[in-house]
Formats: structure tokens, C-alpha cells, sequence
């Protein structure tokens, strides 16, 4: 079980890792919503996050051990909700989602045999790209079945609601295989400033 510690806000490359800190919870599950990312999207969110950042506005999923474990019988719902026509994508939050990698893993791969890229998805993270880039080989597993990236690390001095899709201007949203690609970050082209 992960032991309670002040951790930095930087965490070095490797520092933080899924298999040392996910318990492999979710916060919850919201099917049909129209606020996390482009479209009809079903959310899923993990539970655990190290980053802490002040004003979060989901505080409660940065526990580990917050909401209850993830369960075949989840995923199976997340799965026939998707096959619904309306539905674009799924969206992947938090908590840290790149700190669950064997739940969003898991999730990813299974939607890509189920659906292919007929269905997009989203996640958020507070690590920014640069960090990613350096990360382990679940991190850049799971970046490598997104579409699209919500980077960087929530910060309250830059908190702004009218930017589409983030909460502080900060945060970029990364077209992902685009990025991966080229090797440069490449903006969502859909990005409404």
C-alpha cells in the first residue's frame, strides 16, 4: 500500500510509478456527458494523484484509495455504452491517469479491438509532454493509444473558464499522434482559442 508523504510537484522522470501507487480504483464513471472533450463522451475517472495542484477541482479522486476498484462488470458497461452511435469517445481523468496505467491500459486497448479509431480518446494529465517523453514504458504505452492529451498540471494563477477544454491557460491540448509523429508537440487543429 502507497504510504502518505509530502511529494514534490515535479516529480523526476520514473519517479512516480503505476505499479508503486495505483490500487486500480475509480472515482466514478459518467457515460453520456458533454464536457469532457469533443462530443457525446463517456468519462472515466481514476483514482490517485500525486500532483496536488491547489485549487483542483476534483480533490476527493486524488486519494488512492477514493471511490471503489475497477471491475470487469465496469468495463463492460463502459464498452456497451460506447457502441451507442451518439457516443464519440471516451475520456480518461482524475486523479492521474498515467498513474492507473493497468486500468487505462487495459480500457484503451480493449476500445481500439472493440471500435478501432472509430472512437477517439481523450485523457487529462498533470504531467506535460516533455515529461511524458521521459517516463516509463506503461506511460508511453498508454500516450501511444490516445487521440487527444490535455497536459500540464492545473495551476490557479492562470485559471481561466473560458478556455475550451482546460482550466488554466497553461494546459495545452496535444493532437496526439500527430505529435508522436513529428517528435514536436502539434496543437489540436480543432482548438478554439
Amino acid at each position: 500500500m502507497p504510504e502518505k508523504r509530502k511529494l514534490p510537484n515535479n516529480p523526476k522522470p520514473g519517479e512516480w510509478t503505476a505499479e508503486q501507487y495505483s490500487l486500480q480504483y475509480v472515482a466514478s464513471y459518467k457515460p453520456f456527458n458533454f464536457v469532457d472533450g469533443e462530443g457525446v463522451r463517456c468519462s472515466l475517472y481514476v483514482s490517485g494523484c500525486n500532483f496536488n495542484c491547489p485549487g483542483c477541482y476534483n480533490k476527493a479522486a486524488q486519494n488512492f484509495h477514493y471511490g471503489k476498484p475497477y471491475t470487469q462488470e465496469l468495463e463492460d458497461q463502459i464498452i456497451k455504452d460506447m457502441s451507442q452511435s451518439y457516443v464519440q469517445g471516451l475520456t480518461l481523468l482524475g486523479g492521474e491517469p498515467f498513474l492507473n496505467t493497468q486500468v487505462c491500459i487495459r480500457l484503451c486497448k480493449r476500445i481500439r479491438a472493440e471500435f478501432g479509431h472509430d472512437k477517439d480518446i481523450w485523457s487529462w494529465t498533470g504531467y506535460k509532454w516533455d515529461e511524458l517523453m521521459q517516463e516509463t514504458p506503461d506511460k508511453l504505452e498508454l500516450l501511444s493509444l490516445l487521440d487527444i492529451l490535455v497536459d500540464g498540471r492545473f495551476l490557479e494563477a492562470e485559471k481561466d473558464l473560458t478556455l475550451q477544454f482546460r482550466g488554466s491557460a497553461n494546459q495545452r491540448i496535444i493532437d496526439v499522434p500527430e505529435s508522436l509523429r513529428t517528435g514536436d508537440v502539434v496543437i489540436w487543429k480543432d482548438l478554439v482559442r
